[in-house]
């Protein structure tokens, strides 16, 4: 393509909006333009690479059996509050009303759709197992969009679901797409790594795995560790455990033997400040959080050096809603002291208490005294409250023991670009998808889902292949252009036919070229080369009368001085090993 014909709007100022690095370079390459917050138009360079990803996809999702069909965007409300979503979503729906009050969704994901279809097609063994996808938009009413095409209102999803008899059929399922996003994610270029995670608004009591590809800004953290395979969000991130009983052997004091003693902490209401002033360890302390959860009041008891995990808290409970309480709950029982509140008492005003296993082991604890200003030390879990079972409700630290082999876990940041889950009957029984089995009895379909944030993965790569001020290097297998071409002097006669059979050319080999024959500076061209992103880059400039261009890598950075032959040689091996070695590796280790 000449470049002279193309809409490339390159700016030369970061845009004060933008904060992250994909974000600035995709607005000052000109791939995007942001019509309103969370909402960007593709302008051709965005566009084409999005094409590129999206054709990747579908290699992959059709080598893997799944097939392509196209729903609506618009979903009617019923089948939501068939499923039993419509009000749990939340306000990240956009709601629509037609003409008639009928009401509609902009739909930000479609497992009730799929599932419908499936239902009024599916009615045999015979016909499974089935797996469909597509390729569309979806909207969600981000409460904050932010970090450009990463957290968007309306973006590009390739969302799959998998349909089968069985638990067995359901897990090679889940297998098959599990190898096709690794080849997905390694063939766009992304260092990424597969995690276990919690299924979240989705659902599901089946297995659940992030694509996280590793990024500082990432908003997600990963729990690796550093000898096995194990690898989890921080939401789903368990560490080694000793059993209580393990760790009290010998430990079994009676009430009496021991008693709390109330100590006066005026104006001390933080693990650090209680810690500070009476010279304990922040390990010594219990502190007690209470939650909202769908409107019920609960105790949470950690470790005072620890954070609580709202997400293994949520599915303790099972629980939709979960929020820190607010004065008029807490007024609703008792005078709760923000700051001093305890363990010891809460389930006598009704409260349940949910005590983590780690803090259940700590013994002559500090707890509040549900007084203000004052604290009791000498408390003993399960002595001086009860514990009647113990759970999994805080984030693991870095350092600590990996769960499968006890070797250090490790912490990274990632940007999730990948979800599969294990859906099981959560829609299909609700919703009356089943199927008559070989013996003509009726059963339910077991089901998964598998999304791929598909402009997510493409503002992703960005983030990834930054390379320095000048701009970004895309991988080979979806840069929008191979190669470009750069004649200094849009004059010379000999550097245009020079460019002119070069274009031709690689154009004939399948390369695709972007020649950029306008008449601006040398500088000019140069910056605007850099920040677009080409691989590789021809520049035809004074030695072109002896037959002579500059071959530059940008990945590498090697430059040579090669005749034009030469160049056209090696740029269309190294566009062609560029694309099969991309196919070829595996995920990267961390």
């Amino acid at each position: 393509m000449r470049q002279s014909k193309m809409l490339i709007p390159t700016l030369r100022e970061v845009p004060s909006e933008a904060e992250i690095i994909s974000h600035q370079i995709m607005l000052r390459a000109g791939m995007i333009r942001q019509l309103a917050a969370g909402i960007y138009t593709y302008l051709p360079l965005g566009y084409r690479t999005l094409r590129r990803i999206e054709r990747i996809v579908r290699q992959e999702m059709d080598k893997s059996g799944a097939q392509e069909i196209h729903c609506s965007a618009l979903q009617p409300m019923e089948l939501w509050e068939q499923s039993g979503r419509a009000s749990a979503y939340g306000p990240e729906m956009m709601r629509i009303s037609d003409r008639h009050e009928r009401q509609f969704a902009l739909g930000p994901t479609h497992e009730e759709v799929f599932t419908t279809h499936v239902k009024n097609e599916v009615r045999s063994y015979r016909q499974l197992p089935l797996n469909l996808y597509q390729i569309q938009t979806k909207y969600r009413d981000e409460i904050r969009p932010r970090f450009g095409v990463m957290r968007a209102r309306e973006f590009v999803m390739k969302d799959a679901y998998s349909f089968d008899a069985s638990l067995e059929g359901l897990d090679m399922s889940y297998q098959a797409m599990h190898d096709a996003y690794h080849r997905i994610f390694t063939r766009v270029g992304l260092n990424f790594r597969a995690v276990d995670a919690d299924a979240g608004a989705i659902g599901g009591e089946g297995g659940s795995q992030e694509f996280m590809a590793l990024s500082e800004i990432g908003e997600d953290t990963l729990a690796v560790c550093t000898h096995c395979s194990y690898a989890a969000n921080l939401e789903k991130a368990t560490a080694f455990y000793v059993p209580l009983e393990l760790q009290s052997a010998g430990l079994s004091p009676t009430k009496e033997q021991v008693s709390p003693v109330k100590v006066a902490t005026p104006g001390k209401r933080t693990i650090e400040e209680v810690s500070s002033f009476l010279s304990v360890s922040q390990e010594q302390l219990l502190k007690t959080l209470l939650y909202e959860a769908d409107g019920e009041l609960v105790a949470v008891v950690i470790r005072g050096d620890h954070e609580a995990n709202e997400t293994k808290i949520k599915n303790v409970l099972g629980v939709g809603n979960l929020e820190l309480a607010g004065e008029a709950a807490r007024q609703k029982y008792a005078d709760l002291p923000v700051g001093y509140v305890g363990p010891i008492g809460l389930s006598d005003l009704g409260i349940r208490v949910l005590v983590d296993r780690l803090a259940a082991s700590v013994f002559d604890a500090v707890v509040g005294a549900g007084e203000v200003g004052f604290h009791l030390t000498n408390v003993r879990p399960g002595i001086h409250f009860n514990i009647d079972q113990t759970y999994d409700l805080r984030n693991v630290v870095s350092g600590e023991p990996c769960p499968n082999c006890q070797s250090p876990l490790e912490f990274y940041r990632g940007i999730e670009v990948g979800h599969i889950f294990k859906l099981g009957t959560k829609y299909s029984s609700t919703m009356g998808a089943k199927f008559l089995d070989q013996d003509g009895k009726e059963k339910v379909i077991e089901m998964g889902c598998y999304g791929i944030g598909v402009t997510r993965v493409l503002g992703t790569v960005v983030e990834q292949n930054y390379r320095d001020d000048a701009g970004l290097v895309w991988p080979m297998s979806i840069t929008p252009y191979h190669v470009q071409l750069i004649p200094v002097n849009a004059n010379d006669q000999v550097q245009q036919q020079i460019a002119a059979d070069l274009y031709e050319r690689l154009l004939a080999a399948g390369i695709d070229v972007l020649w950029d024959d306008r008449d601006e500076r040398p500088g000019v061209k140069f910056k605007d080369g850099d920040l677009i992103g080409t691989p590789l880059r021809i520049t035809i400039g004074r030695l072109a009368g002896e037959g002579i261009v500059e071959y530059k890598d940008r990945r590498s950075g090697a430059v040579d001085q090669i005749t034009w032959q030469d160049a056209l040689t090696r740029a269309i091996d190294q566009v062609k090993s560029g694309i099969m070695r991309q196919g070829n590796e595996g995920e990267g280790r961390i």
